[in-house]
């Protein structure tokens, strides 16, 4: 069947994104937060909003703050994936989010993490910046968009949520789906994360 989008534009997107929060703001607790941004999100796509439960996860890495309030979002949309982008990133101000500390507290954070088979900029890039060992990525920041996002197949955190909601999307590098690649994750890292009243 032709989706509503494809009649309108000739062509879609099926977007994931993984948002968390794990400080207060004028908008309230990580919970609230976290509610907040999925609505606004779907006010300004106009467009349904598939959404995951919420869940409490650790922060990582370990001991870089309070517990996180995660979820996912999944949507088609004919915008482009910078105007996706952008769109997060208003939302984030919204909530007050800074970018002092890579990895560290934040009132929001929401991550593209998958535009439809696209592979952004292009597959060299996102090799290099998936293989990055984990000491660089601690200190180093891509300047462009990476999609899908470089670290979507090491985070339980960012999977568990991605099954509610897009539990058979593939990674078009890897060639696994969410399923397998949350089925590829220790059974202790998925044992930390909790799910919350349905977001």
């Amino acid at each position: 069947m032709v989706s509503q989008v494809q009649r309108r534009t000739g062509f879609h997107h099926d977007v994931v994104l993984a948002l968390g929060a794990n400080q207060t703001s004028n908008l309230g607790k990580p919970e609230e937060i976290v509610i907040f941004a999925i609505q606004n999100l779907s006010d300004r796509l106009g467009a349904p909003i598939r959404k995951s439960s919420l869940y409490q996860t650790p922060a990582f890495p370990v001991g870089a703050g309070p517990d996180f309030v995660n979820a996912a979002v999944a949507f088609q949309t004919d915008k482009a994936a910078a105007d996706v982008l952008a769109i997060c990133h208003e939302i984030e101000e919204l909530a007050g989010r800074t970018r002092e500390v890579r990895w560290g507290p934040r009132t929001l954070d929401i991550d593209l993490i998958a535009f439809g088979d696209q592979i952004l900029p292009d597959l060299a890039v996102h090799q290099h910046w998936r293989d990055l060992p984990i000491e660089d990525q601690t200190t180093q920041t891509p300047a462009e968009l990476i999609v899908p996002h470089p670290r979507v197949q090491d985070r339980a955190f960012v999977l568990i949520p991605m099954m509610d909601v897009a539990p058979h999307w593939r990674h078009p590098v890897l060639g696994l789906t969410t399923a397998e690649m949350l089925d590829a994750r220790s059974l202790a890292e998925k044992a930390e994360i909790h799910r919350l009243d349905a977001a």
